[in-house]
């Protein structure tokens, strides 16, 4: 279980491992020193992003999903961490922002879809919207991907929105995080904190 939370509100950044969460926190935040890496796995623990002056912080929770070399039951104990932290901090949690990569999201959401098997992503996108917490869907890598109306049409598709993606842009925010371009999710986390009333928190994504 995650300790040592700070008492702040935070919007989370949540998502299977390896699609670019912490590259996105520091294009967030500006703040270089969030540790990225290669291997699936490098944030095991919350990485918390705090003003000391602003009760806020930005939250990069642990990657879910398949790991390279990490076993299935701390896997499971993983996504087990992210979920309760949700569930118990839901009322501070201004906006949960699932983090998916724009080539594979689909294939792999298709990949895991049966009878018995609802994806990941899925689940967690409704598990937040269940919560009542606002959900932006960044769709990260967005540069490697060629066919991007449709991409992001199908993602729709898979997550219950009526496509096309367009009508959804406080929803669906199409970025590419390691080339610093996160538009998309600044202005959708702005209107995010402008129909809650916090006009105060648009300045850490202007």
């Amino acid at each position: 279980m995650f300790e040592d939370r700070p008492d702040r509100e935070e919007v989370v950044l949540v998502g299977r491992s390896n699609v670019g969460k912490s590259t996105i926190m520091r294009a967030l935040t500006g703040h270089s020193k969030i540790t990225t890496g290669r291997k699936p796995g490098v944030t095991r623990s919350p990485n918390h992003f705090d003003w000391v002056a602003e009760k806020f912080m930005f939250t990069d929770l642990p990657g879910f999903g398949f790991m390279s070399g990490v076993e299935k039951q701390r896997r499971e104990q993983i996504k087990t961490d992210v979920v309760r932290y949700i569930e118990d901090n839901a009322d501070d949690i201004l906006a949960g922002v699932l983090v998916v990569d724009g080539k594979a999201a689909v294939d792999i959401i298709d990949r895991h879809s049966g009878p018995d098997e609802v994806p990941h992503d899925v689940e967690l996108f409704e598990f937040l919207w269940d919560l009542d917490i606002p959900t932006i869907v960044a769709v990260n890598k967005m540069d490697k991907v060629d066919d991007r109306d449709d991409r992001l049409d199908a993602l729709c598709d898979r997550l219950g929105l009526y496509p096309p993606w367009q009508q959804w842009r406080e929803t669906i925010a199409p970025i590419s995080a390691k080339r610093g371009d996160i538009g998309a999710l600044d202005e959708a986390l702005g209107a995010t904190f402008t129909d809650q009333k916090r006009d105060d928190l648009l300045k850490f994504v202007s």
